[in-house]
């Protein structure tokens, strides 16, 4: 199934849309097909860090989950993309990061799906996650019942394989490497670190630390093996931050699950090259939209599972 692109105005819309989210309001926006009939609903969850429903960080503007919502609402696929908690719109219903647990935002996940139940012309909803938005909707479906799963640029293995992994592309040796070590380790052990060199602060300040310690234990092939929606793994063949193996591995959990490798598209879901500073200029240019090839598998997924 191909996507087909036209230079016609958007035959869809789109509105704010709220939840009660505990101490104050979970926003997002609803992208909806033209017309009165019921149609599939894809529930975008971002990745990590303090992105927003549009795939944004500040000072770091893609708009890629932005564009992705548009260009499925212009295959009649509607879509709900929301600012996580303690994030743009949703800024507020975080108390405080001490409290936020990587379960904080499964919930969050499963609150948005039991919205989408009740509106009217939503015909059956699907989860995309993208990066560690992925992990986030595998939880959720795992809590309720949706019809497909599918996960974009997710990684395949603990958190902890992944922090080795950036501290150590980042250069980090020496005693600082040393330390990093000894604070993942005891992360993953559920032991706060109260001596945290300044230099990695960033990463284990000791506000962070109890979301870390809920996120560290947490394999994505093994929850993912325990769900049993339909699912489709996406992955780009430029993407410096997730890889084809994390894709295998996840692929690996289930011998339903389907596997689609993108040519040429890297993390923020962009036709880019592996050239490390070309592929990241991508990051920030909200004018360059989502590669095309991304869409005829989500669409053919969502169609073929949309009872």
């Amino acid at each position: 199934m191909t996507a087909v692109v036209t230079d016609q105005p958007p035959q869809w819309s789109e509105s704010a849309v709220e939840i009660n989210g505990g101490h104050a309001p979970l926003r997002g926006t609803m992208a909806t097909p033209e017309g009165s009939a019921p149609v599939p609903a894809v529930l975008i969850i971002a990745g990590s860090g303090p992105t927003d429903r549009d795939g944004n960080q500040p000072g770091l503007r893609n708009d890629s989950l932005k564009h992705l919502a548009h260009a499925l609402a212009a295959l009649a696929i509607g879509s709900l993309r929301a600012d996580k908690r303690g994030v743009g719109g949703s800024a507020a219903a975080m108390t405080s990061e001490q409290d936020l647990r990587f379960g904080s935002y499964v919930g969050d996940a499963v609150k948005w799906v039991r919205f989408l139940r009740g509106q009217a012309r939503v015909r059956e909803i699907f989860l995309l996650g993208h990066s560690e938005g992925a992990l986030v909707a595998t939880l959720a479906a795992r809590q309720t019942p949706v019809g497909g799963l599918i996960l974009v640029a997710g990684l395949g293995v603990p958190a902890g394989a992944v922090l080795r992994r950036q501290l150590d592309a980042s250069g980090l040796t020496g005693p600082l490497r040393q330390s990093a070590e000894i604070i993942i380790e005891s992360l993953e052990h559920g032991r706060q670190v109260s001596d945290v060199p300044a230099e990695l602060a960033a990463l284990f300040r000791r506000s962070v630390q109890p979301y870390l310690i809920s996120w560290l234990p947490l394999d994505p092939a093994v929850e993912l093996a325990k769900v049993r929606a339909p699912t489709l793994v996406l992955q780009g063949t430029t993407d410096i931050q997730a890889s084809i193996a994390d894709a295998e591995r996840l692929r690996a959990a289930r011998p339903d699950v389907e596997l689609a490798v993108l040519s040429g598209v890297n993390h923020v879901l962009k036709d880019a090259p592996m050239d490390r500073g070309k592929n990241l200029a991508t990051y920030g240019d909200p004018a360059l939209p989502v590669a095309r090839s991304i869409l005829p598998p989500i669409e053919a997924f969502v169609r073929r599972n949309c009872v």
